[in-house]
């Protein structure tokens, strides 16, 4: 991703600030920014939800298609994420195949949710060995100011607590008509942090990540589940730096939780 030459000229001021425990924003070290959720906002989605990170700014919309299982897996359905960083979003985003941002982006985010086994793929199962639900997480940035794993995370997971299960019959989906509502068994949530100089800072703003020398991403469930680590940027991490990390992120995910 490329980065905002101004952006790069404040990095000595925020590391300077760091050294004596302050953000620019006024934030703690280990605080988001402010976070608003907003639920169910389009009609041909089985579930959608927009999110505020501070002024990063997501959405996201869930849809089940009928589709054929996997061999391995014949009573199973799945749910696959994709993400779309768009030009809306930032100067910085160009149009086109999805860029290696954008992939990691989406992996991690649908890493944290198929390994927290959040959905019981089991239920998507229509008919087992020929027919099953397929789900796609679809993400779009609207505006970029840091922080997009986190965002993603929040919108992915709200869209899916939203999902109703579309009827089928005779292999295809009746219009607007539900079999019920997607139940999920846990809410994975990633919490991101940067290591800035010798600080280790929650939800960094796009300030905050042009100055970064590594990202850690951590997905945690509210049973005290992890079920995805990623590390980002070349900078490197102690093994304090992760034991802290981690501990910050099951107590932030908890209080993002009720607002999902």
């Amino acid at each position: 991703m490329q980065k905002d030459v101004l952006l790069e000229l404040k990095s000595d001021k925020i590391l300077n600030n760091l050294k004596e425990g302050k953000r620019a924003d006024g934030r703690k070290l280990d605080e988001y920014r402010k976070i608003k959720i907003e639920k169910d906002l389009f009609h041909n989605a089985e579930g959608s939800a927009k999110v505020f990170l501070g002024n990063t700014e997501v959405i996201a919309g869930v849809k089940f298609i009928p589709g054929a299982p996997y061999p391995d897996s014949p009573a199973e359905g799945t749910i696959s994420v994709g993400t779309e960083l768009i030009p809306l979003a930032s100067p910085y985003f160009e149009s086109g195949p999805p860029s290696m941002d954008s992939i990691e982006l989406a992996r991690v985010v649908d890493r944290g949710i198929r390994e927290s086994k959040a959905v019981d793929f089991k239920k998507l199962c229509v008919k087992e060995g020929e027919v099953v639900l397929i789900g796609f997480v679809d993400i779009y940035a609207i505006n970029y100011d840091g922080n997009l794993f986190d965002a993603c995370s929040i919108a992915a997971i709200s869209a899916l607590n939203q999902a109703k299960i579309p009827k089928i019959e005779d292999g295809k989906v009746v219009k607007e008509e539900f079999s019920g509502k997607l139940k999920l068994e846990r809410k994975p949530l990633l919490s991101t942090f940067a290591k800035i100089g010798n600080a280790l800072v929650l939800d960094p703003d796009l300030a905050e990540e042009t100055a970064m020398q590594a990202r850690f991403s951590v997905a945690t469930t509210e049973d005290n589940f992890v079920s995805a680590f990623q590390k980002g940027i070349s900078g490197s991490l102690k093994k304090d730096d992760i034991d802290n990390a981690i501990d910050i992120a099951f107590k932030a995910a908890k209080e993002i939780r009720k607002m999902i």
